[in-house]
């Protein structure tokens, strides 16, 4: 099967809200006790779409009334192409009514709306035209780790699949629709350090211009990353040929004196200055939510942690 594209990556969101009476999503992925159901729902049509039980991996469940919005992330062109014909043909949908009508063990079925987007836009309204939902998918490179909520939710549904009696999860079953066995390869596309200004991306399921780091930007970074400077930095300098060893070690011994603050304000404003347009706040709040720090992400760009797009 000659899918040879191990390096291609991309990222989608995944809207979805449910049009039966009396069942908010939201509100069920909040609970405790139902979250672990909904997720293995999900888990399962994702399974059913792409014919593998890794074929699409989920990074973060946003809870945004009547929405829950699924983060995704392709590491591979033929699940990308196959999760597209699923959600394209309705199978995605049909096979998430059915999982969660399952899971939730309700006596109506459950019916669903889904709108499927990337920071280009809606991908529903170019749904026959699959090598462009690719490619939108593949410039849309994942903005961040997996949740560890979502680790832990997939480490419980591995247990659970290893139970026997009544504790046991069946199998998916596993839908394959037919791909063609060489896919055409990935156009060359732009990596995210070289997005122009005016760019957008998607952080917790909200677009945001790609503008460059204001000088408030910079201050309130100083002011709040703390010890974890370093670790952005780190993140920042496999794109910036300027922060590489031990250019932030050195940093850290001349500004010691000055303490936090000037260490973290000088790392970043050498990033500014070697990178100039490019040095833009996509970049930054990526490094941040490699490192865990999303509250600074959210202080940046002027939201809440509530607050995210429908």
């Amino acid at each position: 099967m000659g899918d040879s594209t191990d390096a291609w990556v991309g990222s989608a969101y995944l809207f979805v809200q449910s049009t039966s009476e009396n069942i908010l999503l939201p509100s069920l992925y909040g609970n405790p006790e139902q979250k672990p159901q909904v997720f293995k729902a999900f888990k399962l049509a994702f399974a059913d779409s792409t014919g593998s039980l890794n074929g699409v991996d989920m990074l973060k469940v946003h809870c945004s009334d009547p929405h829950l919005i699924v983060q995704l992330k392709f590491c591979n062109q033929g699940n990308c192409r196959r999760f597209l014909r699923s959600y394209r043909e309705g199978a995605l949908r049909d096979s998430l009514q059915r999982h969660l009508s399952l899971s939730l063990a309700t006596t109506r079925p459950v019916r669903v709306q889904m709108e499927l987007k990337t920071g280009a836009g809606k991908l529903d309204s170019m749904l026959l035209e699959e090598e462009r939902c690719v490619e939108c998918i593949s410039q849309d490179k994942p903005n961040r780790l997996r949740d560890e909520e979502i680790t832990k939710l997939e480490e419980s549904l591995r247990n659970l699949s290893c139970q026997g009696g009544n504790g046991s999860i069946m199998s998916p079953t596993i839908q394959s629709p037919s791909l063609d066995s060489s896919p055409p390869p990935c156009s060359s596309l732009k990596s995210l350090s070289s997005l122009p200004q005016g760019d957008t991306f998607i952080f917790q399921g909200q677009s945001f211009a790609n503008r460059k780091i204001t000088l408030d930007d910079h201050q309130k970074f100083a002011k709040l990353v703390s010890k974890k400077w370093k670790q952005v930095g780190r993140s920042l300098q496999a794109s910036c040929r300027a922060l590489r060893d031990p250019t932030i070690d050195n940093l850290a011994m001349e500004y010691e004196r000055e303490g936090l603050y000037e260490q973290a304000y000088q790392m970043l404003r050498k990033f500014i200055d070697s990178e100039g347009k490019k040095a833009t706040i996509q970049r930054l709040v990526t490094a941040l939510e490699e490192n865990g720090l999303i509250s600074l992400a959210e202080e940046l760009l002027g939201i809440h942690p509530n607050e995210m797009a429908v």
